[in-house]
């Protein structure tokens, strides 16, 4: 049995350094979406650990760029460990031959957002339900026994306790939701049927280095950060009082790799993976706006005002994730909390807005 280590070691040296060492039952990966936010930053964290990877992605919302800044952060060396196929994941036939060999799958391929969701439910359910369905049959035909995927906090739609917990899952309030809750009914299926190991990481609000802030699916985060750099108008949908449990995207690699480990063959699980904090849109909008003016040297940033304009629909009012469950089972716990994360993601749109 191979032992990795996994390094997170961000540019600030305020933010803690994070080793991890943990088996890894062979050492070749698959990562699906490799040339999206998450998929490129498991790829690096992957790379740096010297492991075997091969990626997918089609492009369809990942960027070549991603993968060009992941190459740059790795040595020749460990990115001759990368092989990548442009592919996309309901060409199952593609994926079932480039999956032999594989010991674990971390799927990330996804049409994300609650709003593209609501205006084109089609897309949704053919990227996130048959490509879900598709991977999993792909995985199954070639033998991957251990597959990791992305879930998601919306899963719990109407159900308005705090903080959510695994087992508390409400109507859905979108049909985004309602492809994620399909992917873990799927996932219990085929542990159940095949003896796989499935475990669902319902992610909660991520942000980090390579997200995308553009476009009209933008998440908040890099969408406010590019705002606030380029003087545009910056909105909050809603009074302000709306608030997530923001998680640092390291925190997310952090935990696949330890799903990816302790999975159990014949189980499925779903694990909330989350920073433990919760933070009102208001209050995100003046550290970001107090890291922006500190990260460029123009005070004036720090009195900008939002516009504020309606709540959308689907969207939750409030999440925090209860994260005893992945502690518990996996030894899971947020390492890099909210600020020292913005700091990071801020200093990294800062230096690369222009290029993207």
């Amino acid at each position: 049995m191979q032992l990795i280590r996994i390094i997170v070691s961000l540019s600030e040296p305020s933010v803690p350094r994070i080793e991890t060492r943990l088996p890894m039952p062979g050492g070749l990966w698959a990562i699906t979406g490799v040339a999206g936010f998450i998929g490129s930053n498991l790829l690096q964290r992957l790379l740096l650990a010297d492991q075997q990877v091969v990626g997918f992605d089609s492009f369809a919302t990942g960027s070549p760029a991603n993968l060009e800044d992941v190459q740059r952060a790795v040595t020749p060396q460990q990115w001759a460990r990368f092989s990548f196929s442009k592919v996309d994941i309901l060409e199952q036939e593609v994926l079932t031959r480039r999956l032999e060999g594989v010991d674990c799958l971390l799927h990330q391929a996804a049409l994300g957002s609650v709003p593209r969701s609501i205006e084109n439910p089609l897309a949704t359910n053919a990227a996130n339900v048959t490509g879900f369905l598709t991977v999993l049959e792909a995985a199954r035909a070639s033998g991957v026994r251990t597959v990791v995927y992305a879930s998601s906090s919306s899963v719990y739609g109407d159900a308005r306790e705090l903080p959510q917990r695994e087992g508390r899952v409400g109507k859905p309030l979108s049909p985004y939701a309602a492809s994620k809750q399909a992917n873990e009914a799927y996932a219990a299926a085929y542990a159940q049927c095949h003896g796989m190991a499935l475990v669902g990481l319902r992610y909660f609000n991520v942000f980090g280095p390579r997200q995308n802030p553009r476009g009209p699916y933008a998440a908040v985060i890099p969408q406010w950060i590019a705002a606030l750099v380029r003087g545009d108008p910056l909105f909050i949908n809603g009074d302000g009082t709306t608030s997530r449990d923001f998680c640092c995207v390291d925190n997310v690699v952090h935990a696949n790799v330890l799903a990816a480990t302790g999975a159990t063959p014949g189980t499925s699980n779903v694990y909330n993976v989350a920073g433990g904090e919760q933070t009102s849109l208001a209050a995100l909008f003046q550290l970001l706006a107090d890291l922006v003016a500190e990260r460029v040297g123009d005070p004036a940033i720090r009195r900008r005002e939002p516009i504020f304009r309606d709540f959308r629909p689907g969207d939750l009012q409030h999440s925090l994730a209860d994260l005893t469950a992945i502690g518990i089972d996996l030894g899971y716990r947020p390492v890099i909390g909210v600020r020292d994360g913005l700091r990071v993601a801020v200093d990294w749109f800062c230096r690369t807005l222009d290029r993207k």
